[in-house]
């Protein structure tokens, strides 16, 4: 019985990296967002 629920838990830990790695790979930038032109400060 210890086995199964062992054999559950390792796959749920490996299911939650699995899809927090795929969504780390994929970063969503809006379309509204602009580079914006780097200004020196010469103070």
């Amino acid at each position: 019985m210890w086995i199964v629920l062992f054999i559950v838990a390792v796959l749920f830990v490996l299911g939650g990296a699995l899809i927090l790695l795929r969504s780390a790979k994929m970063p969503r930038i809006p379309d509204n967002v602009k580079a914006q032109p780097y200004e020196e400060d010469d103070d």
